[in-house]
């Protein structure tokens, strides 16, 4: 190992190696990145790098809850079968003390290029307390990782005035012909959420280039984990806002994650704001973060859990997954978003059923199991509702209940064996296809403790965790009328 690697990181390698085995296969996700032991939060670094995808993320390898903040680490060739390696950053700085929090990654000249935030938390002779946030860089080979010994490079110098000295995190960085841009979340004089961006030609001397756009106390307060790329002929900003209230059924209370639409002059790198729409519609979806994969396709993976839900069992070593990666396509001025098609490769023991008429709680042979792609082509105008209960038995369920009338698609997980006091229910506006066939499309991914619903092709999403016990596992469908269904079940099969 690495004699430059620091009694901290070499602290908490020593952990994984001891206690990760120790979690059997049979108790984390199949085809889900998940913790490998103790807590991760946000998806980071989501790069490509000596042509193998790397994910890092927010991570504490010493209890199933947030601590100060390690980057974990894995990589895959196909974004579905994911090795997991040893942590990659630990704080253990003097500009990253109290965290190595969020950032992101690209390959520069040969090498791997982490750009992150630290966080300086310490207290000063006086006694007063000295707290801030600043951008830093690491530089590796996709294994090991050295801090570079001058960082930060941006800090509180190159913050515009009246920006706020502690909040100032998680940079998204990119290369594009003239040079390094990277944008960061910060708040304004007014407390509410701003996007700075920053231009560099060498990855180490930045230059502050203008507020991308601002909050204006309309979406929430800080603006988290940002996100900045081209879709179709629009550009998209991604903000994770703290803080929101609720509205109808577009946004929720707590923390949201939002595609911002408009259109980027690259000249006077101004982006003009022309709408914005809710990322994910479930009960657990936060912090997604995009990459351009070689292919030219935009592929974006998010943290599956809700900051305000800690529902992970007490039982389990291991607390937070990601969702599959999804390809972003622009359709009709709209975001679509797919599972990545290299899924389809892991596809098994397909079951078909066409036509099938569902009067009443209904189970298939061959649609069972928690493992699984599931989709779904909902015709008919004879019922209400149509409702799929999924990791079932007589004690537990999650229930997915599209009301026709109402035209709007709920999760309900509060039969899911849950002992908290959480949110289990979220709905959100559906439209059936409009080529007058009153079809519904859904494709429903389920991973032992996560189902992701992908609306009409991808049109909206609800990403959602629950921990029912394994045995679970059978699925029921249900209608208050007579809807017919068409049927694609396939098994999902990934070795380890």
């Amino acid at each position: 190992m690495d004699k430059n690697i620091s009694k901290e990181l070499l602290a908490a390698r020593k952990m994984e190696m001891e206690l990760s085995e120790s979690i059997l296969n049979g108790e984390r996700p199949v085809y889900h990145v998940a913790s490998p032991l103790g807590w991760i939060n946000d998806p980071n670094g989501f790069s490509v790098f000596q042509n193998e995808y790397h994910l890092f993320f927010q991570y504490y390898p010493y209890e199933t809850k947030w601590g100060p903040m390690h980057w974990g680490h894995c990589k895959s060739k196909d974004l579905i079968s994911w090795e997991y390696l040893p942590a990659a950053m630990a704080p253990d700085a003097e500009w990253d003390q109290g965290g190595c929090y969020s950032g992101s990654a690209l390959e520069a000249d040969g090498e791997h290029i982490l750009i992150y935030t630290g966080v300086i938390d310490k207290k000063l002779e006086d006694g007063s307390k000295y707290y801030r946030q600043v951008q830093c860089m690491a530089k590796g080979d996709g294994l090991n990782y050295e801090k570079w010994e001058q960082n930060p490079i941006i800090a509180q110098d190159k913050l515009p005035e009246g920006s706020s000295l502690e909040d100032f995190r998680d940079p998204k960085i990119w290369k594009e012909e003239d040079g390094y841009y990277l944008i960061a979340g910060s708040r304004s004089a007014d407390g509410s959420g701003q996007i700075l961006m920053y231009r560099s030609d060498d990855l180490k001397s930045w230059d502050f280039v203008t507020i991308l756009d601002s909050c204006r106390n309309e979406y929430g307060k800080m603006w988290e984990c940002p996100d900045f790329f081209p879709l179709g002929d629009h550009h998209i900003l991604i903000v994770s806002p703290q803080d929101m209230r609720a509205k109808g059924l577009d946004f929720h209370n707590g923390n949201n994650s939002l595609f911002l639409y408009g259109r980027y002059d690259h000249q006077t790198h101004h982006f003009e704001r022309e709408k914005v729409t809710s990322a994910d519609y479930g009960l657990d979806f936060y912090a997604p973060q995009t990459m351009l994969a070689p292919d030219g396709r935009r592929i974006m993976i998010g943290w599956m859990q809700s900051w305000d839900a800690k529902i992970t069992p007490s039982s389990f070593k291991w607390a937070g997954m990601m969702t599959v990666p999804r390809e972003l396509v622009l359709k009709d001025g709209k975001i679509y978003q797919k599972p990545v098609r290299e899924l389809e490769q892991y596809r098994v023991n397909p079951v078909t059923y066409q036509n099938q008429m569902i009067l009443a709680p209904t189970k298939l042979d061959g649609i069972s199991g928690r493992v699984l792609d599931l989709e779904l082509e909902i015709t008919g105008s004879d019922f209400e509702q149509f409702s799929i209960c999924f990791a079932a038995n007589k004690e537990y369920h999650t229930e997915l209940c599209y009301d026709r009338n109402k035209k709007t698609l709920t999760i309900d997980r509060t039969d899911c064996g849950l002992v908290r006091d959480a949110v289990c229910t979220r709905s959100m506006e559906v439209q059936p296809d409009t080529a007058g066939t009153e079809q519904l499309k859904l494709r429903i991914l389920l991973d032992r403790y996560s189902a992701e619903i992908f609306v009409n092709d991808g049109e909206k999403t609800m990403s959602n965790a629950f921990y029912t016990p394994m045995e679970a596992d059978q699925i029921i469908f249900d209608a208050n009328g007579s809807a017919c269904v068409n049927i694609r079940k396939y098994d999902i099969q990934v070795s380890r």
